[in-house]
């Protein structure tokens, strides 16, 4: 069986892949990703949360394709800045995707806060949409969720994940995501949450 995620993002697609292969039951679920797929228009990401970006990613995705799609939308919500960057995280520069500046900005505006008061959070969303026919009592749209709390580091370390990975100490490590291993990331993260509690779905269609 194949499944499409719909994201353009290398290391995303990786993480995930690599999330949903350790999964019992999904051994012959193929996840492709945008680049497998003939090109279609993606939409843009408009909507005011998580669970709305990733449905609007995920319907586009099996409007195009017709291939059952997982979408998500995930952001760092820092409690200083009243939840922001949320669904701008990956823009919050203002350049989409540039992580260094991202983090940067992140840095400068939090660099007179005391430990104390620079807790935070990743939170995400994984939307499937299914076609006719493919649905559980009748349900075409399944959204689950993942949450890591945490807190901001001073400086960036770390080389690995992506993001504001190598900002962010979850709670109970003492390395922040970008220092982690692989696997250790995976068990703890929002979206090895997230995708975790989509897997009794995904079985279901196998």
């Amino acid at each position: 069986m194949q499944v499409l995620l719909a994201t353009g993002n290398a290391s995303k697609l990786t993480e995930l892949r690599r999330i949903l292969a350790g999964e019992p039951g999904l051994e012959g679920v193929e996840v492709l990703g945008l680049a497998d797929v003939p090109a279609y228009p993606e939409p843009a990401e408009t909507e005011l949360t998580f669970e709305g970006n990733a449905l609007l990613k995920a319907r586009a995705a099996l409007a195009a394709t017709g291939v059952p799609s997982l979408a998500d939308d995930s952001g760092l919500c820092v409690d200083a800045l009243h939840g922001m960057p949320g669904v701008l995280s990956k823009r919050w520069s203002g350049r989409n995707g540039d992580d260094d500046t991202n983090n940067t900005l992140l840095l400068d505006q939090l660099s007179d806060y005391p430990e104390q008061v620079r807790r935070a959070a990743f939170e995400a969303v994984v939307a499937l949409c299914l076609p006719p026919g493919q649905a559980e009592s009748g349900s075409r749209e399944i959204v689950t969720r993942g949450r890591m709390p945490g807190r901001i580091a001073r400086t960036t370390t770390g080389d690995g994940g992506f993001g504001y990975d190598p900002l962010f100490v979850a709670d109970g490590e003492d390395r922040t995501n970008g220092e982690l291993p692989p696997g250790r990331k995976d068990e703890i993260s929002h979206r090895g949450q997230a995708l975790r509690a989509m897997v009794p779905h995904l079985r279901r269609l196998t």
